[in-house]
C-alpha cells in the first residue's frame, strides 16, 4: 500500500515554522479563535472541503506557541519553533 503524502504550506517566521495542509484543514477557524496573539487569518487556499484554509496573516507577530497545532482537531498544523541557543550562535 502507497504512502499518502499530505501537501504542505511552509513559512518562516521570527521564531519558528509555521506549516499547515490544505489537504487536512477543514477551515473550522479553532486555531485563529485560540491563538493568543491573532496572527491567523483566513488564506486564499482553499483546504480538503473546499473551504479557505487559516494561515499566518501577521507571521512576525507569532511567538510559535504552539496553541494552533495544540487545539487542531485534524492534526493540519505543525509549528516548529527556532532554537534560541543555535540562532543565537549564527
Amino acid at each position: 500500500m502507497a504512502e499518502k503524502k499530505f501537501r504542505n504550506l511552509r513559512y518562516e517566521g521570527p521564531k519558528g515554522m509555521f506549516n499547515v495542509s490544505p489537504d487536512l484543514c477543514k477551515g473550522c477557524g479553532l486555531c485563529k479563535e485560540k491563538c493568543p496573539t491573532d496572527v491567523l487569518d483566513w488564506a486564499k487556499e482553499l483546504g480538503v472541503y473546499g473551504t479557505p484554509i487559516m494561515g499566518p496573516a501577521r507571521l512576525e507577530q507569532c511567538i510559535a506557541c504552539g496553541i494552533c497545532e495544540m487545539v487542531c482537531p485534524d492534526a493540519a498544523i505543525l509549528i516548529e519553533k527556532f532554537d534560541k541557543k543555535k540562532a543565537a550562535n549564527k
